[in-house]
């Protein structure tokens, strides 16, 4: 178990081998990073018997920005016939889990192996649960199998509270059919991924206020409603009517990077399509000057050194509010609902950090 398997988006897995290898230079524990290019996923080979194990232990999953979803473990062939006693076989070595996951890559050849999936997901654990290889115990490991084909399979094992939320990183969220744009789902699932759900009633509560830079047509302004926010909806294109007719948006045609509130609102958020420096900007001025208390705002990427640009705008914000003396926290992540983007959730802490 010494091969760290890493999914991704599709396209991005220079940024998985830049950002994991980093990682794990800095707990000296020695390997190398490879990844095929649109594989949506890349490997991190440890060199030294535990180094998959000691480098999921030294880092938190939810602070890394482009893996969906992590495991240590082996890849294991199988026969076309009799699949279960071969994992059964494997499984010896491993701790007994409590509980399983079945996934696959985020490609058209992982969708068309999704079926098999599910057709051989009952059998499996009706198997694992007879040899007393999975237990319902929130504590132990989660098993995580990856099918590379319905032949090749990573064996793998993660923390639950140590890697994504949901199989594969991605969450099951459903396109509100009210909502003007498919964008709607980016903010919804960057709430579940930055804010804990027993947190929403408190920090996405009705009546708060909100701004939304660069809102038009609406679909993040809708999220916003439909926690029944107040909302100053920033775009010079039109709004959608429904929005308007809830009696909760005022729409302002003006400029979301020199727009500001008369009096601080509760949340900003922002999905201007402009270099990232600029959408970062935004952060350090709404954070930095008070005019918010958290924001979401998605940095659309370069085509080269993509990770590079995300870490150096990360240090500038993290610096510049050290050196003002403001306690934020910062977090960044490409959802599965991004492209060519990344999403930063900002949160202003009070002198105890709540």
């Amino acid at each position: 178990m010494n091969t760290l398997l890493l999914h991704c988006r599709p396209g991005f897995e220079g940024e998985v081998c830049a950002e994991i290898a980093e990682h794990a230079a800095s707990l000296q524990v020695a390997g190398y990073a490879k990844g095929k290019a649109s594989s949506a996923c890349a490997e991190f080979v440890c060199t030294e018997e535990g180094g998959a194990q000691a480098l999921m232990r030294g880092v938190r999953f939810s602070q890394l920005i482009f893996p969906r979803q992590w495991a240590r473990g082996d890849y294991v062939q199988l026969p076309e016939t009799d699949r279960i006693s071969v994992l059964l076989e494997h499984l010896a070595a491993y701790p007994v889990c409590g509980s399983l996951w079945l996934e696959v890559l985020d490609t058209n050849d992982g969708k068309e192996l999704s079926n098999f999936c599910k057709k051989f997901e009952a059998p499996l654990l009706k198997a694992l649960r007879k040899a007393g290889r999975l237990v319902d115990d929130p504590s132990k490991p989660r098993l995580l199998l990856t099918f590379k084909s319905g032949r090749e399979v990573f064996l793998g094992l993660a923390e639950p509270d140590n890697s994504a939320f949901w199989p594969m990183g991605i969450p099951r969220l459903k396109f509100p059919r009210s909502a003007p744009s498919r964008s709607t789902l980016k903010l919804e699932e960057a709430w579940h991924q930055f804010i804990p759900r027993d947190q929403w009633d408190e920090r996405l509560a009705p009546a708060m206020t909100a701004v939304d830079l660069g809102a038009a047509p609406g679909g993040w302004t809708w999220q916003l409603v439909n926690r029944h926010m107040l909302v100053t909806a920033i775009d010079n294109g039109p709004m959608a009517e429904s929005l308007m007719e809830s009696g909760l948006v005022e729409h302002l045609q003006a400029d979301g990077f020199t727009f500001k509130p008369r009096k601080p609102v509760d949340w900003m958020v922002c999905d201007i399509v402009e270099k990232p420096a600029r959408n970062a900007a935004l952060l350090e001025t709404w954070l930095g000057e008070g005019l918010c208390r958290e924001a979401v705002v998605n940095l659309k990427l370069p085509m080269k050194q993509r990770y590079a640009e995300v870490k150096r705008l990360l240090a500038r914000i993290e610096e510049g509010f050290v050196a003002r003396g403001i306690r934020v926290s910062i977090a960044c992540k490409q959802l599965y609902h991004d492209r060519e983007e990344v999403t930063c959730h900002l949160r202003r802490l009070d002198k105890r950090g709540n």
